[in-house]
């Protein structure tokens, strides 16, 4: 293991912390070919920039009913902090975050981690499952900065860990804590991850297997089978499948009362789990005569924390 200070990074997608910064931060994110391609490559930031302020008032609208903004920053940070401590008992560590679409973006992380005198740099998504759309486009962004500001910096990177033992036994522990709410009636164990384009997966992204790594392994500790589906789509090319309201359809039509969804790709609280599964998910699982309800995320669960603690100081070793 290296002497002197350690520095970590945390990285995550970022969000609008408050309504203002919603068309900006849809910019950002429609301006990434790495997730998007938008015509040829000089006209991206202009269609980007066209998306972003047709789309900017119904997400405006969306934000607005989980309290004006993403909570991701101060959750990240929260984990940053949580991370820090239990890592300082192994060595001399600072971990801090780089988020992709708003700030703060790699450079000032990288500034940060400079100017506190690190030796080490280890970047750690926080992503267990790899897609170049997101771990991928986030290194992208992280190894350019560290190009710019580092170069001699010595680096190491955590890109994915979909079976990490206490990731899997704090989803697991979580599952079975919910489970008794529905006072023994049968309930159908949902996982809902993060879409994305079917062409990511024809070219080898390795996004979809890793989740069903993720799941077999909750599964194996749970003795609950379940079924996957995918949430969040946009745009006029073909995802993944079934989606999370056709998943609900489908339920519905064979029955079933009661879900337990459970947010399998997302370790932090976001739109996508406050509104999508807790809000308009959970409407319509009611419209469509059924409870649903949801197993929490994980943010600063301590288990989760020591998982990530874990992976730093396997990497490192």
């Amino acid at each position: 293991m290296r002497n002197g200070k350690n520095g970590v990074i945390l990285l995550n997608m970022g969000g609008p912390d408050t309504l203002d910064n919603v068309r900006p931060f849809l910019f950002n994110l429609f301006a990434d070919r790495d997730i998007i391609q938008l015509g040829p490559a000089f006209m991206q930031k202009f269609l980007a920039w066209i998306i972003a302020r047709r789309r900017a008032p119904k997400s405006r609208a969306i934000y607005a009913k989980i309290g004006g903004g993403s909570p991701l920053k101060d959750i990240s940070f929260r984990q940053a902090k949580a991370l820090q401590n239990v890592l300082c008992e192994d060595g001399d560590y600072i971990v801090t975050v780089a988020m992709r679409y708003w700030p703060p973006f790699a450079d000032q992380a990288i500034q940060e981690l400079l100017a506190a005198g690190v030796a080490h740099l280890t970047a750690l998504t926080l992503y267990p499952h790899y897609s170049k759309a997101t771990t991928g486009s986030s290194l992208s962004q992280l190894q350019q900065s560290l190009q710019r500001l580092a170069p001699d910096m010595p680096f190491t990177c955590i890109s994915s860990w979909p079976t990490q033992s206490d990731y899997i036994t704090a989803l697991a522990d979580n599952i079975m804590k919910e489970l008794p709410s529905f006072a023994s009636q049968p309930v159908h164990i949902v996982y809902s991850a993060h879409s994305l384009p079917v062409s990511f997966i024809r070219d080898g992204d390795p996004y979809v297997e890793h989740i069903k790594q993720t799941i077999k392994a909750v599964e194996i500790i749970t003795g609950q089978s379940g079924r996957l589906c995918y949430q969040s789509r946009s745009g006029p090319v073909e995802w993944l499948s079934p989606s999370t309201p056709e998943m609900l359809q489908s339920l519905a039509e064979e029955g079933c009362k009661n879900i337990l969804m459970v947010p399998i790709s997302f370790v932090s609280d976001h739109v996508e789990t406050l509104y999508e599964i807790n809000m308009l998910y959970r409407e319509q699982a009611a419209k469509l005569g059924m409870c649903l309800k949801s197993s929490p995320s994980l943010n600063t669960n301590p288990r989760f924390i020591q998982g990530l603690k874990s992976l730093v100081l396997q990497k490192k070793s």
